[in-house]
């Protein structure tokens, strides 16, 4: 197999694609079991795998036919193994700490969230009964313009309309109370 890898190696380096195709097929399988090995999921291998082939591709110039080239492939895919395992840990750790400070937020933000709710709730109770009754059927109850519409006897375009009112009303007076 080195005699012909020579000869396959010399033909890659002066952009052979049919001699980078032999050693891509020659060499596919047990590169990816190797890789696998340590990273334990066979798709994650296979990209792995195929990326160190690309980088074959794109460094075949450097390539020295006289030396092992299957030490040099299981060398390369090694390195890029390990860089694909500190991109895992490094991203674990980033999404831990993005997890972490949702969490702070979250708890920091409850005596805020509370003040907005009842502030949101008082600005909601200061509207009339008509735009009041509108306002829960659509947000608390789920019901649409229809259905309101249907519900109260009145149009669509009336519904609509009272909730486009009601929501600038809320928004004034919460802009009014600077809680949002």
């Amino acid at each position: 197999m080195q005699k012909l890898n020579k000869q396959v190696l010399d033909r890659l380096k002066s952009g052979d694609e049919i001699a980078f195709n032999e050693l891509y097929f020659a060499y596919l399988q047990p590169a990816v079991r190797f890789c696998n090995s340590i990273v334990k999921d066979i798709h994650e291998s296979e990209n792995i795998v195929h990326d160190v082939f690309i980088k074959i591709w794109d460094r075949r110039e450097t390539i020295n036919p006289e030396l092992n080239f299957t030490s040099y492939l299981f060398t390369i895919i090694r390195n890029r193994v390990f860089d694909f395992l500190k991109e895992v840990k490094r991203n674990d750790l980033m999404k831990e700490e993005y997890w972490s400070r949702i969490d702070q937020a979250q708890h920091e933000d409850s005596s805020l969230q509370e003040e907005r709710i009842r502030k949101i709730s008082e600005a909601v109770e200061d509207l009339s009964e008509k735009r009041k009754q509108i306002i829960k059927l659509n947000y608390q109850e789920g019901k649409s313009y229809e259905e309101i519409a249907s519900d109260m006897r009145i149009s669509k375009n009336t519904v609509k309309n009272q909730l486009v009112k009601a929501k600038q009303i809320i928004r004034e007076q919460l802009k009014n109370a600077a809680v949002f």
